[in-house]
């Protein structure tokens, strides 16, 4: 049985299980409410949820290992002289499984008959022979090793299959029957719901902080072998980037970094007033029906796609900008040689991040208190002068934290810098100049079939570490400063 219909027959049985837990309560109460420990539903949650988890922790832990599991002994049948290493092994297997999962298709679309596909799924008396029109079926050809390996393959997953389904049944009707065996009025249904759901907010919370964890180490495991090649001085602190998968790469990380904060800085500088003073407007000038309709207006920025900025930038600023500072253009001058520049990324991405910081901000003016501002209008001054003198300073250190936030958001844009800012690495005060970016030579250098045991690859996670470290300090800034500022009036 797929995956897909377990998980739908666990569902199925777990309704059940709610609909009779429930039913068995009331009917030991006599049909009495009153006389249970808890709500009705409670009784029938607790047996849905003792049938449900179960059922789907065999069913996640089974499609988690099982293509490990099958990995490793697979593997282990390829003739060692087939492969020279780890990565020349993966890509057998990844041709094992293309067989595997083609044989299906091959048999769907009639390019195998059923009876030779049955002969395909068994002994292997004639390989040879079926070499040939399998790898006719699949559209190349296919070595009598991989063949074989892909046979027992689809064999292993679909005995696992049969007894995943087998297992993760059992589970589930293991618990479906305790739980309602046990359903009773005086049952504490209520406590032992409250404490699944306890667990289950516990395990998530506990995942999003492994997850962390795990991106952690993946990044730094490979940072350490990175710099087991390569100097970490002349990474920190080189000046030049030019990587050569043939040898002899000069891989200084500055020009990449200034490549970033520049554009960040063009970016904030574009955002941080049109977004203050937009939520300068919505919080104390606007009124209630104007502010309905214009805050969320201006938070459809947000909901775009990044790649839709990228494409903006790519074929409206871009052009428009050379039309302005290019030669020829309408100013008469010659900054501009092509549309794809720093200050093309810088425009688009300070665009993208108004929301951040008009929403931020928003909600920071909003929150000081009322009574400042009767305060300072009780005394003379007037709206403009009671924002500047007492709104703006009472909200200033939450507003600092919106520009970090809304800063970190910008170092790690991509697709904008790849479309609009070009790929050249260098040290240039020009904002007409094309640079690059941290987060667009870590596509780059894991793109195409990169060797990992090489420092022109592994580079990508030295910078993807780095940049790692300088947006976590951002974002712990920004949250200690707004964490300050609301202590300040709560």
């Amino acid at each position: 049985m797929s995956a897909f219909w377990l998980f739908i027959l666990v569902l199925a049985l777990s309704a059940t299980g709610f609909v009779l837990g429930r039913a068995r309560a009331i009917k030991d109460a006599g049909g009495d409410i009153r006389r249970l420990h808890s709500l009705p539903s409670y009784y029938g949650s607790n047996v849905m949820l003792s049938t449900l988890i179960p059922g789907l922790f065999v069913l996640v832990a089974w499609l988690i290992m099982q293509p490990i599991i099958l990995q490793t002994q697979i593997a282990q049948t390829i003739p060692q002289d087939r492969f020279e290493d780890a990565g020349a092994l993966n890509l057998i297997m990844a041709d094992v499984r293309r067989v595997a999962d083609g044989f299906d298709v091959a048999v769907e679309q009639g390019a195998i008959s059923r009876d030779r596909a049955r002969d395909i799924r068994t002994e292997f008396t004639d390989v040879r022979s079926l070499l040939g029109e399998v790898g006719v079926a699949l559209g190349s050809n296919v070595d009598s090793y991989v063949l074989q390996a892909a046979q027992k393959y689809r064999t292993a997953s679909s005995t696992g299959r049969i007894i995943m389904t087998i297992v993760a049944l059992t589970a589930s009707g293991v618990g479906f029957f305790l739980a309602l065996r046990a359903t009773s009025r005086v049952s504490r249904a209520r406590n032992k719901v409250e404490t699944v759901v306890r667990t289950l907010l516990l395990a998530a919370a506990s995942l999003a902080v492994l997850t962390t964890v795990g991106i952690v180490f993946s990044l730094l495991f490979n940072t350490i072998e990175f710099f087991k090649l390569y100097p970490a001085s002349e990474f920190f602190f080189g000046t030049t980037w030019a990587p050569s998968f043939g040898g002899g790469s000069e891989l200084g990380v500055l020009p990449l970094f200034w490549g970033t904060f520049y554009i960040s800085i063009i970016a904030l500088l574009v955002a941080v007033p049109i977004g203050l003073f937009a939520a300068i407007y919505l919080s104390e000038y606007a009124g209630p029906k104007t502010r309905a309709f214009a805050k969320p207006l201006l938070e459809v920025l947000a909901g775009i796609p990044t790649i839709v900025y990228g494409l903006f930038a790519l074929l409206t600023v871009g052009p428009m900008l050379v039309s302005l500072f290019g030669d020829g253009g309408m100013l008469g001058v010659d900054w501009m040689a092509g549309g794809r520049a720093v200050i093309t990324a810088g425009l688009v991405m300070g665009v993208m991040l108004i929301p951040f910081v008009s929403s931020l901000s928003d909600d920071i003016i909003n929150a000081v208190p009322q009574a400042m501002r009767d305060g300072s209008l009780g005394l003379g001054a007037t709206p403009s002068e009671t924002i500047k003198q007492v709104v703006l300073p009472a909200a200033l250190p939450g507003i600092v934290g919106a520009i970090l936030l809304a800063a970190s958001r910008a170092i790690g844009e991509t697709m904008i810098v790849v479309l609009g800012a070009g790929a050249a690495a260098q040290l240039d005060m020009n904002p007409f100049a094309a640079m690059t970016t941290v987060t667009t030579r870590i596509v780059s250098q894991l793109t195409g079939d990169a060797d990992f045991s090489s420092p022109e690859a592994l580079v990508a996670f030295a910078l993807g570490m780095t940049l790692f470290v300088i947006t976590l300090g951002l974002n712990v800034i920004a949250l200690v400063i707004v964490r300050k500022y609301r202590e300040q009036y709560d």
